[in-house]
């Protein structure tokens, strides 16, 4: 007797998002205004598979759509690309013989139990070495969570005093605050506070520089203008090429 595969309904698309079909794939945008008098539209493919979209507050739905087809192809490779590397991503366990980064070098994850051990970490010779007092993963975990919270926030501050002497149109020091997030490394508030992902001190320096320059733009300009665009070149003309090396590493530092 045949089998009849039958295809289950696609699930409604949430309010604002808007959806297509690139050949079986069915692949939706996210859209946000732009405020901005240019008309184009702004379309961005997160490490997480997000697709996202800036239009002009006017443009209608299919006007948007229509511009995102013509970039399907794009975004169909981009997020090909997102995939392979997730599926190359192994959950770490926080056990002896792991590799772990930090400033973009890789390190060996050395546990040490002992109940008579101060519990900490210690970068030493080429490994992290996590001391607690039983064998715990959890524990080993939040140790080293707590630990690069600490070296952030100090790295971040020496690398956002670097970087003011580029962004001459900032006045002042912008406060930093240190907080986890699964989808953005960093953030501006209309007050010109920074937020900064503690994941981020696991890469190298110079994606460490691209993010706080970054979001030092987004006090000048608030939103992901042509202007903010040709802001963060001239402060840094080649972050196309770091934001490419921060992105193949999101695999590798955010598990």
């Amino acid at each position: 007797m045949m089998s009849v595969a039958i295809a289950l309904p696609d699930s409604p698309p949430a309010p604002g998002t808007l959806c297509f079909y690139y050949g079986d794939e069915r692949i939706c945008v996210e859209r946000s205004h732009r405020q901005s008098k240019v008309d184009r539209v702004l379309i961005k493919v997160q490490p997480d598979c997000r697709v996202l979209v800036q239009a002009p507050v006017h443009a209608s739905d299919e006007d948007v759509l229509q511009a995102v087809k013509k970039r399907a192809r794009w975004i169909y490779q981009q997020l090909r690309e997102f995939r392979a590397q997730q599926e190359h991503v192994t959950q770490r366990r926080y056990i002896s013989g792991e590799s772990h980064y930090y400033q973009g070098k890789q390190y060996q994850l050395k546990v040490i139990a002992s109940p008579e051990h101060k519990q900490g970490v210690k970068l030493l010779r080429g490994s992290l070495e996590v001391s607690v007092r039983e064998q715990n993963p959890d524990k080993v975990q939040a140790l080293l969570n707590d630990w690069y919270r600490h070296k952030a926030r100090d790295v971040f501050a020496r690398r956002l005093d670097v970087m003011l002497d580029q962004a001459l149109w900032v006045t002042g020091r912008p406060p930093i605050r240190i907080l986890t997030m699964q989808t953005q490394w960093g953030s501006c508030s209309p007050q010109g506070r920074l937020t900064l992902n503690p994941h981020l001190v696991k890469a190298p320096r110079e994606c460490v520089d691209y993010v706080i320059l970054h979001e030092l733009c987004h006090i000048a300009e608030h939103n992901h203008s042509e202007r903010f665009y040709r802001l963060l070149k001239q402060v840094m003309p080649h972050y196309e090429a770091v934001k490419t090396r921060l992105d193949a590493m999101v695999g590798k530092i955010l598990t």
